[in-house]
């Protein structure tokens, strides 16, 4: 079993015991594909340096299975590591860097072999066995690099940004590449990225980091639909949600969501929640996703009370989507995800039907979120 669990472990540097990472404790399951994601400078790359042993743990414990690693080398560890700059030697063809690691554990010469054409195989990579690095494109290299980690058949795969050197096409390829390979090999895996369409399309879970604390441990699905406060709600999504400040107001028996410039009707079931919180008269962050935003009369005829007018400031065509923002007042803007057909002038005045029953609301002051 290559479960790893993190039991209260704090990384700290200087003199001063800054700590980068913060009480982190987390299980990652069996087989699991974890990814950690965050903002450069969160500590995600420090805590995967941790469970390696390139880095020391300032207190608390790490498990890889039911073995705690805190103490033990990295050689000790049986996992593999694959870098976002490859690390592939320059001297060496590609055959030899993949079974470098096999010969300094002086592995039959035999054993290397087939262990290093299986893994090959597994990357469609035969045809450049015998060429030298500098041969082959960057998804090349990558792959290498990632057969030099396969080869060793180890209990935990370490992925520290291993795409981010590549081009926007070739790193969609290998997104795809390395979930096939995972559902094939079933390797423990850590997976860390900035990126949150690679988090969201290649985790079964994800951890969402700010200043190395966890914010968030979920399915993509319930990250995405269910944040936990402002900073995951902003960071997962793209475009990301919007936020509007307002406050909750009853009038005339419904619960209703009030600027200066317009006021929105809150569903029966959500205002149920929000009058149980004893959030009415409160000031509230309401968060909207771009997709439940609309221009379209379908939504208007869906959602006629819930309206925010406001002035279109620019579009962004995005292929089968156009994003459009407008100004609503108060220093806000909002983006909206409209057909790719409509297109609008600067300044005009635009009107936005909002489906209120998909709204999000937050604590202004912690960013917490409100109500499930």
């Amino acid at each position: 079993m290559s479960r790893i669990l993190f039991n209260h472990v704090f990384k700290m540097y200087g003199k001063d015991k800054q700590p980068v990472v913060k009480d982190f404790n987390l299980e990652i399951h069996d087989r699991e594909f974890m990814v950690f994601v965050g903002p450069s400078g969160c500590g995600k790359s420090t805590t995967l340096r941790m469970v390696a042993g390139l880095e020391d743990i300032s207190k608390g414990e790490i498990y890889i299975g039911d073995k705690l690693v805190n103490d033990l080398p990295p050689k000790d560890r049986d996992i593999a590591m694959v870098f976002q700059n490859y690390a592939l030697y320059p001297n060496m063809s590609v055959y030899e860097n993949i079974a470098f690691g096999l010969r300094l554990r002086k592995m039959p010469k035999h054993e290397i072999d087939t262990g290093v054409k299986r893994a090959a195989r597994v990357l469609e990579i035969e045809p450049f066995l015998e060429r030298k690095p500098k041969q082959l494109s960057g998804g090349q290299r990558q792959r290498v690099a990632l057969g030099r980690a396969i080869v060793r058949e180890p209990e935990v795969f370490l992925m520290d940004e291993p795409l981010s050197n590549l081009d926007a096409k070739l790193r969609v390829q290998m997104r795809t590449e390395l979930i096939k390979l995972h559902k094939q090999l079933g390797v423990t895996t850590i997976y860390v990225t900035h990126d949150q369409t690679e988090a969201m399309t290649m985790g079964n879970r994800i951890v969402v980091m700010k200043d190395g604390i966890i914010q968030q441990v979920d399915t993509p699905e319930q990250i995405y639909n269910n944040p936990v406060n402002t900073f995951v709600a902003g960071f997962i999504g793209s475009p990301p949600m919007n936020f509007i400040q307002g406050r909750l107001e009853e009038h005339e028996g419904r619960l209703e969501f009030h600027t200066n410039r317009f006021a929105l009707e809150i569903p029966q079931g959500k205002a149920a929640e929000l009058r149980d919180k004893r959030l009415v008269n409160k000031v509230v962050l309401l968060g909207i996703r771009p997709e439940n935003a609309s221009t379209e009369e379908i939504m208007f005829q869906a959602f006629p009370k819930a309206i925010i007018p406001g002035i279109h400031l620019l579009s962004e065509l995005m292929g089968a989507d156009r994003y459009a923002y407008l100004d609503i007042g108060n220093k806000t803007n909002l983006v909206v995800r409209v057909h790719p057909r409509n297109m609008y002038d600067e300044d005009t005045k635009l009107e936005v039907a909002v489906d209120m029953s998909k709204a999000l609301y937050f604590d202004v002051d912690t960013g917490a979120r409100l109500i499930d």
